[in-house]
Parts: C-alpha cells; sequence; structure tokens
C-alpha cells in the first residue's frame, strides 16, 4: 500500500529526532511511503528534507486553511494558536485524501501521523471547478473554470526531481554522455522563460581534455586564494570540500549571456537590464532539473574570474559567462547536499523568507520564533565571528571580523560589510537574528559582538543578534 507521512516540526528539529519517530511508527505497517506532507513554511526545514531524501518520497504541503478545514481525531489548542490549524500532521495527511491509519505521535520537537492512500486515478481529469466568491458579497458566488493541475502523482515526480537536485562534485562514472540524451536536457534548457523571449543563452560544449585543463588550472588557482582568506579553523573545514569536478566528467558546459539579443527593444528589459542574465540562469536550472531526471549530476564550478574563463575559451568580449557546469553519470545522488552532510553550511527555512504584504511580516515572527527555538537549542560548535556593529570596512583587519554597516548611504560592495539600514528599532532587532542566525547555517558557532555606534539602532541590532545565537546555541559575548 501507498503510504502518507504527515509532520508537523519546530524549527531546527534535529534529523535523528524525526527520522527515529518515523522509523518507529513504520515498523508497525506494510507498505512504501510516496509522499511527505506539511504545513506551507516548513518545506526546506533539513531535518524534514533528509527525510523526504532517505524514503525517495514526494513532498508536498498544504496551507493553514486547507488544514483547519480538516476533521483531526486529536486536535490541540495549542498547535491551533502557533499554526492557524488545530493539526498539522494529521490534517495534512487527510488534505491529500488518504485514510489515517497512524494517529499523531510526537517527541518534544515534532509530531507525525501516517495515512494510506486511496487508489491512483481518482482525481477528476479535464478542467477543475472551483467557487469563489463574486464583488464584495460573500452570498454572490460564481462559477469559475480553471486549468487542471496534474494528477497527485504527476505532482510528485515533479517535487521530487526539484528535492533530489544535487550540485554534484564526487562519484561521477567514466561513461560517455550520448548526444540524444545531451540534447534532451539542452532542449529543456532552451525551453526557459526569458525576458521579452530574447533568449540570450548559448551553450558551448567542451570534451576536448586541454580546454578543460586550462579551466581547471583557473579554478584550483582561485580555491587556494579563497582558501587563504578565511580564520583557520574554517579553512581545516574548507580543505576537506571539493569544489570542482572538471576534469572528472566527460564533458562541461560553458552557459553564455549576450545582454545584447533581440536589439533595442526588447519586451520588458529597459528597466533592469539584468533580466537578461537571470534568464540565462534560469536554463540552467532547466537543464539541472532534465539531468536529474535522465540520472546525470551536474556540478556548477564558481571558483572563477569570469573574464579569465572567457579567454581560456576564446569567447567573444560582447558575451558574458553565466556559468561552468560539470556534466556525467554519477554512482548515486546524495540523500543530502555535500555542504550539508560536510557541516559546511545548512538550509535556510522557507518560513524566514516569506513576508506577507509587507516587510517582515511572516507567519511567524522571526524574533518570537528565535525565543522559541533557544529554549530547545543544542550547544554548537563552530567557527569565531567577530561582528561590529556600526562599523566600517577599515575594521575587517582580521579574517573573522563581519561589519554591519547601518549608515543610509550604501558602502561600497564588500562582502565582509552587512549593509542594514534598519528604518526602526524593532527592525534592527530582526535583522539581528536573522544575521546571527544565517551565520550559525553557515557554521558560525561562536559570535563575539561589538557596538561602535552609539544609537538605538545599533543596541537593538545587537540585542538581535544575541537573541538569534541563543536560538541557535551559540556561545556569544558583547563588548
Amino acid at each position: 500500500m501507498n503510504l502518507v507521512v504527515g509532520v508537523g516540526l519546530r524549527t531546527g528539529t534535529p534529523s535523528a529526532e524525526l527520522q527515529d519517530l518515523v522509523t518507529a511508527a513504520l515498523h508497525e505497517l506494510a507498505g512504501e511511503v510516496r509522499l511527505v506532507v506539511t504545513i506551507t513554511g516548513k518545506e526546506n526545514e533539513p531535518a524534514l528534507q533528509e527525510l523526504v531524501a532517505q524514503l525517495g518520497a514526494g513532498l508536498r504541503t498544504f496551507s493553514k486553511d486547507e488544514l483547519a478545514k480538516q476533521s483531526v481525531p486529536t486536535p490541540s489548542a495549542q498547535v491551533e494558536h502557533l499554526k492557524g490549524t488545530p493539526s498539522v500532521a494529521e490534517a495534512a495527511v487527510l488534505a491529500t485524501g488518504a485514510r489515517l491509519l497512524v494517529p499523531k505521535r510526537q517527541t518534544p520537537n515534532t509530531t507525525i501521523a501516517i495515512g494510506v492512500q486511496a487508489a491512483a486515478g481518482n482525481e477528476a481529469p479535464g478542467r477543475a471547478v472551483v467557487q469563489r466568491a463574486a464583488g464584495s458579497e460573500a452570498a454572490d458566488r460564481a462559477v469559475v473554470e480553471r486549468a487542471a493541475g496534474y494528477d497527485v502523482r504527476d505532482r510528485d515526480v515533479v517535487q521530487r526531481v526539484i528535492a533530489e537536485r544535487r550540485d554534484v562534485r564526487r562519484g561521477f562514472l567514466d561513461l560517455p554522455v550520448d548526444d540524444v540524451t545531451l540534447g534532451r536536457v539542452l532542449e529543456a534548457a532552451h525551453r526557459a522563460p526569458s525576458v521579452g523571449l530574447s533568449q540570450p543563452w548559448d551553450f558551448l560544449v567542451i570534451r576536448d581534455l586541454a580546454t578543460r585543463r586550462k579551466v581547471h588550472d583557473l579554478a584550483i588557482a582561485q580555491r587556494d586564494v579563497f582558501a587563504a582568506s578565511l580564520p583557520e579553523d574554517r579553512r581545516a573545514a574548507f580543505d576537506g570540500l571539493k569544489i570542482e569536478a572538471i576534469l572528472d566528467t566527460p564533458l562541461n558546459l560553458a552557459v553564455t549571456c549576450d545582454p545584447g539579443r533581440g536589439g533595442r527593444h526588447v519586451l520588458g528589459r529597459h528597466a533592469d537590464p539584468r533580466t537578461t542574465m537571470f534568464s540565462a540562469a534560469i536554463a540552467i536550472q532547466n537543464l539541472w532539473l532534465a539531468a536529474r531526471a535522465e540520472g546525470l549530476g551536474v556540478g556548477w564550478v564558481s571558483f572563477f574570474e569570469p573574464g579569465e574563463v572567457a579567454a581560456a575559451l576564446d569567447l567573444p568580449a560582447h558575451i558574458e559567462l553565466v556559468g561552468y557546469l560539470c556534466v556525467g553519470y554519477v554512482d548515486e545522488f546524495a540523500a543530502a547536499p555535500e555542504l550539508v552532510r560536510s557541516g559546511w553550511a545548512k538550509r535556510r527555512p522557507l518560513s524566514w523568507a516569506v513576508h506577507h504584504e509587507e516587510w517582515g511580516r511572516r507567519d511567524t515572527s522571526i524574533v518570537d520564533d528565535a525565543l522559541q527555538a533557544a529554549q530547545n537549542a543544542v550547544p554548537a560548535t563552530g567557527q569565531r565571528v567577530h561582528v561590529i556593529v556600526g562599523g566600517d570596512a577599515t575594521q575587517l583587519r582580521q579574517a573573522e571580523a563581519l561589519v554591519v554597516d547601518l549608515k543610509a548611504d550604501r558602502p561600497p560592495a564588500d562582502f565582509g560589510v552587512l549593509w542594514r539600514p534598519a528604518r526602526t528599532p524593532a527592525e534592527a532587532v530582526e535583522f539581528g537574528v536573522e544575521i546571527a542566525r544565517d551565520l550559525a547555517l553557515q557554521g558560525v558557532g561562536n559570535l563575539v559582538v561589538q557596538i561602535e555606534e552609539n544609537s538605538e539602532r545599533a543596541e537593538a541590532l545587537a540585542r538581535g543578534l544575541q537573541v538569534g545565537a541563543s536560538a541557535c546555541g551559540l556561545t556569544h559575548s558583547t563588548t
């Protein structure tokens, strides 16, 4: 039988806690998990992503309003207060049309429920019919036709290829990629949307070993430059990472952009010329997903100065390099990205990134969420970062320094300087929480905060840094 696992979990839930709970529940059942379901906003939680990859299942989300419509056997007033629905795990299972087999089971940070799917193909084909309020009077309802979405199985396939796409650096096989397969992958890339249908991309297929060696040498030189810029503890972690597979794959692809393609009056480009580069990047994503469906691994190499690579490839002067990709068959696709598995970085939850109507209005306050997470935080280890609030780029003498510039005018571009011109003290607190939590996702374990600017905003941002650090178990101090 086809099983559905519903999951409700707190931000930062340990993967082992979720997987142990699910494994214990599945031990009693005979069947295959085809789908994992949860509330919208939780789909990028690392623990959930790892569970989906481990089970080889699809992932689907439902809004709180969709979940609130379900009649669940074990509702929770606390969950309803926090999430707007009396259940997440049970309601998510029922929202798929599945029959509930295992009611709510929970641990301190997560809740699960398990159901069995109805037979495939029961969804109505063709166009779906929905009802919605017409005008301002709810009683006046009109029947509206909309284009039908895919059925559950097809939706799961789409979600699966997205979830299982990996930036691959290891495990490439000594197997050629035939032209027919490569053609399908490039056709998918060529179907990407583009500003004004300008199609600014081109794809340079590189199999010649001598050319690839020239590009490889450029990547290794930039790797050494980056390693030298790191603090000592971070450098040790970086030494174990593989950054490219230029010589390990049978072919490389250089994806380029012609910013002027289409002439003067390309629709939509006049206000933002960057849209040509965005278009080429979307083509790369199409290519990446199609390659995964073909069993091809793709690794994007970014340890380059683009002009140097353009010279090595003898590109025309007006052509810009967007991406350099290593492509080939692999022995496996890892359950999680290499940077997650190695501990270098973790995914940022979707709930931190979605704002409603105005900046900062999330489903859950990022500050309240951090305060709640601090109650269950596990002490973290990792690199030390010295955050200078209200400083400037002249204070970046040490590799561990990070400046937060609060001034109204944008400073010169520098990755050591975070420009955060908070409009209010409350926004400054949010910025501080977000900075600390994002640093934790990048492997920081110790935060030292130095306040250089004597202002309410600087004090507020420093408080936010402390709250965010506590949420992630970082050791922290203020000087």
